[in-house]
């Protein structure tokens, strides 16, 4: 049986950046529910639960400090849950037989929308699963990275580079995962590579020619490479100009000094160009 109300000793805290607002539009109660009436949501975003060892104990000692968001199922008596399926979980371990818990009524996109956010505020994210859940935010809801940004209080740049990380082929992230390449910094400059082929090369120098089983062959450097001198205005050596061939437009690139003008500097800079004019015109 539920009862109204939690225990004195339970902290009903929670994220108000997700929580608060939806809490404006929809039914929120506070109250305690058997565990047995309780279910996970079929369409949960996260996969894996990890090491559930750390969580039990706590729950043992302390309760469970943070309520989990559920959503009634009318006429069946049940929950759904909306966030908090590791404490639900961690909870049945620890032998309670009854959880703290805020229940929302909200539509099919609040609940997904809450799910996806409550996973990208845990603290044991990987950087795919981080990407992908911006990814999925914006492929889903329709979000600009601005809104993204607001919404998980992360800077849009972050949200920006994250995106871009979400946007590496599959191949290119068997590789990375097979060779523990999951820093952030190192996954940027694979996504920022001009096409998918200069990622295969560029992982098989960054591993030493291990490439999880796929061959990796170096991009046609000098047929590129003459394209663009046919084009290119030649003026001062930390600069590169481009004209287009119609000449309706001219584009010119700057670096800090000297040694960083080369080829591979040029296209990465162009490609990083266009993934951000790119990601501009998506939020418009």
């Amino acid at each position: 049986m539920s009862k109204r109300g939690l225990p004195g000793a339970v902290a009903m805290r929670h994220d108000s950046h997700y929580v608060d607002e939806l809490a404006k539009s929809s039914r929120s109660i506070g109250r305690t529910i058997s565990i047995s009436q309780i279910h996970p949501n079929p369409e949960q975003p996260r996969t894996e639960f990890g090491d559930l060892t750390d969580l039990t104990a706590s729950i043992k000692e302390k309760g469970v400090l943070e309520p989990l968001l559920v959503k009634p199922n009318k006429g069946q008596g049940t929950f759904m849950i909306i966030a908090g399926e590791r404490r639900w979980r961690a909870s049945q371990l620890a032998g309670l037989t009854e959880v703290p818990c805020i229940e929302m009524n909200l539509d099919e996109q609040g609940i997904a929308e809450i799910a996806l956010i409550e996973n990208l505020q845990r603290k044991d994210l990987t950087i795919w699963e981080e990407a992908d859940g911006l990814k999925a935010l914006a492929d889903k809801f329709g979000y600009t990275q601005e809104e993204i940004a607001k919404k998980i209080s992360k800077s849009r740049t972050t949200v920006n580079e994250l995106m871009t990380i979400a946007g590496l082929p599959d191949k290119v992230r068997e590789i990375c995962r097979a060779n523990k390449i999951n820093a952030k910094a190192s996954l940027l400059e694979v996504a920022r590579q001009f096409d998918e082929a200069a990622m295969y090369y560029h992982l098989e120098q960054v591993t030493n020619g291990k490439s999880a089983g796929t061959k990796a062959q170096r991009p046609p450097a000098k047929k590129a490479e003459k394209t663009v001198e046919a084009k290119a205005v030649e003026i001062p050596a930390n600069r590169f100009s481009y004209i287009d061939s119609n000449q309706k437009f001219k584009l010119e690139i700057s670096f800090k000094d000297d040694s960083e003008r080369n080829r591979r500097s040029i296209l990465e800079a162009l490609k990083q160009a266009f993934e951000d004019v790119k990601n501009e015109i998506a939020d418009v």
